[in-house]
Order: C-alpha cells, then sequence, then structure tokens
C-alpha cells in the first residue's frame, strides 16, 4: 500500500485501516496460541481482575454478555476459564481463571513484552503517550476525534 496516498486519507478512515491490520496481526499471532482476539480480551479481563460476573466481564470487553457465552464456552472447553453459581444471586454467573488460563495470560503477556516493537511509536513512550490518549478520547467519547492540520500544531510537540 502506498502511504504518501494514504498521507490525504482522513484521519478517521487511517484509523479505521491501522485498527484492521492490527487486528490481522493479532489474530495471526493468537490462533498460533489457539486463541482469539475475544478470547484473550476475556482471559486479560479476568486476570486483572480476578473472578467477576460474566456481565461486568462481557461490559469491560465491550461486548454483549450473548456474544460473551460462545467465548466463554471455548475458553471453558479448553480448560481456561471456569463458570461459578454467585452464592449471593444463584441466576448470576461468575468467570474465573483457571490455572491454566493464568498460565496461558502469563505465556502470551511474556512473549508480546519480548516482541520487537511495530512502529517506531511503540519504541519511543513519549509518541506512544500521545497515541494512547487520543484513543482513549475515541473510545471514551463514541464522537469523531478532533482532526487539525499538521500547521495547527503547537511548536516542538512530537507526532
Amino acid at each position: 500500500m502506498d502511504l504518501v496516498v494514504l498521507a490525504d486519507v482522513p484521519l478517521g478512515r487511517l484509523l479505521v485501516t491501522a485498527g484492521h491490520i492490527v487486528s490481522q496481526r493479532w489474530n495471526r499471532l493468537l490462533a498460533e496460541h489457539g486463541l482469539t482476539q475475544a478470547g484473550m480480551g476475556t482471559l486479560i479481563t479476568l486476570a486483572r481482575h480476578g473472578e467477576l460476573p460474566h456481565r461486568v466481564v462481557a461490559e469491560r470487553c465491550f461486548i454483549r454478555p450473548a456474544t460473551l457465552t460462545g467465548i466463554v464456552d471455548t475458553l471453558e472447553r479448553d480448560g481456561l476459564v471456569e463458570r461459578h453459581r454467585d452464592d449471593a444471586d444463584r441466576r448470576s454467573v461468575r468467570l474465573a481463571l483457571t490455572p491454566a488460563g493464568r498460565a496461558r495470560v502469563a505465556e502470551l503477556t511474556t512473549l508480546m513484552q519480548a516482541r520487537a516493537p511495530m512502529t517506531s511509536v511503540d519504541a519511543d513512550p513519549a509518541k506512544a503517550e500521545v497515541i494512547r490518549q487520543f484513543l482513549l478520547e475515541v473510545i471514551g467519547t463514541g464522537e469523531e476525534p478532533h482532526v487539525t492540520s499538521p500547521d495547527a500544531r503547537p511548536e516542538g510537540r512530537a507526532c
């Protein structure tokens, strides 16, 4: 793909294109370890927060509870996640990592941290923080990001 042509593409479209490409890379890496992005997101959520209600995991993974059911079926079949009835509310199901699930998260975390940076942004903490803040704003507001021309940037500001 010609990056010069992409320089004229609106920022929102670049974001979609970049997301698609990164998604494909993640899919290939995770497939080597028997996971999908949704499965890994579920495992990471449980690793960070411990046992959680099914509904809360779905919210934190930005998916519907019904969609999470199939993901958890696969993770449970593979011995990575367990379902437990909530003692306080028997209608509620809680999800927890198994020891194998914790080991899988640790294995993939180590692998991801050991990989060479994908871009110069990954290698530069200052650039990465600017991009991180932009993405969090896009995700958090649900609105289109504010787009400025390169000439409108304050002097000395990276990216």
